[in-house]
């Protein structure tokens, strides 16, 4: 019997026979396969074998420091194989967190933009119909708004005598169509953003 075990053992590779997974071992069948060996082998006496079971699994003392290092090896290699399949798993989840981020963004890019279209167009069509309804006033809106762009209280503005804002801002007058003032002669004019919001609101005095 101990023939029969020593040959089963000697053809199994040391991690099916010492492992920390129950599920790889082969030490069962094994020890099955010894069982049905050795009792085929002792019948002929009148005797059955009915089980095989180790007490104490050990190596020789002259054995042990190459099984060690076999073993050491064994554990090696699964964790290179575990670090492997671990990095392999992170490189797939960046991917697919980068693909859906750029879905993401390329979504709410393309609905800013047709917010934005929208929005223009809507600003044109008010244009239009406030130029369809009055011109002058059309064109005395969107020079005070085009002023107003670039210039803030600390603005310090030089415009020639002929420049339409001096003209809407000297003359006292609001929207085209009010009663004209007498025109100056100065050929410059010095204004801010306050001013033009004033000049925008016809009719409203400072107290």
């Amino acid at each position: 019997m101990a023939s029969e075990l020593g040959t089963a053992l000697g053809r199994q590779e040391l991690s099916a026979l010492v492992t920390t997974e129950p599920a790889a071992t082969r030490l069962p069948q094994v020890l099955d396969e010894v069982t049905r060996r050795s009792d085929a082998q002792i019948q002929p006496y009148g005797m059955r074998v009915v089980d095989v079971r180790l007490k104490l699994l050990n190596f020789p003392e002259k054995n042990k420091v190459s099984v060690f290092s076999r073993m050491k090896s064994e554990r090696e290699r699964q964790a290179r194989k575990y670090r492997s399949e671990g990095a392999e798993e992170a490189a797939k989840i960046r991917a697919e967190a980068e693909r859906d981020q750029k879905v993401i963004l390329s979504e709410a890019y393309m609905r800013a933009e047709k917010l934005k279209g929208e929005g223009d167009a809507q600003a044109i069509k008010i244009y239009a119909d406030a130029y369809g309804q009055d011109p002058r006033f059309y064109k005395f809106l969107r020079t005070l708004e085009s002023y107003q762009k670039f210039m803030d209280e600390k603005t310090t503005l030089i415009l020639p005598a002929t420049s339409e804002l001096l003209r809407y801002l000297n003359e006292g007058q609001g929207p085209p169509g009010a009663a004209p003032a007498s025109r100056p002669a100065a050929a410059s004019s010095v204004t801010s953003k306050s001013a033009l919001q004033k000049s925008a609101a016809p009719g409203r005095e400072d107290p």
